[in-house]
């Protein structure tokens, strides 16, 4: 079960900061003012992510008992999910 629930919680919060991130990149006007409001707005959810991201990797680590392969494999994650957000937002593909 720690496999699953490190794997989901892990999935789910990269998926959620490459999204707010994606998100500001696309829509909100780089000008300091409008960065700090949509970031304030946004602070409830990346303090959600990082919760998220200790239990993810602490569920993961328990599974595996390797703290090397949770990590790499939360990289690898974040690899594909920085690609998927860069054909969601962007309409990028890597070449």
């Amino acid at each position: 079960m720690n496999y699953l629930y490190g794997g989901i919680f892990l999935f789910v919060v990269l998926f959620l900061i490459n999204v707010l991130f994606s998100y500001q990149n696309k829509h909100i006007d780089p000008d300091f003012g409008a960065t700090l409001k949509y970031q304030i707005y946004a602070l409830p959810l990346f303090l959600i992510a990082n919760m998220l991201i200790g239990y993810g990797i602490k569920f993961g680590f328990k599974a595996v008992h390797n703290l090397t392969f949770v990590l790499l494999t939360s990289k690898g994650m974040e690899v594909i999910i920085a690609v998927l957000m860069g054909y969601l937002f962007f309409k990028e593909a890597p070449t």
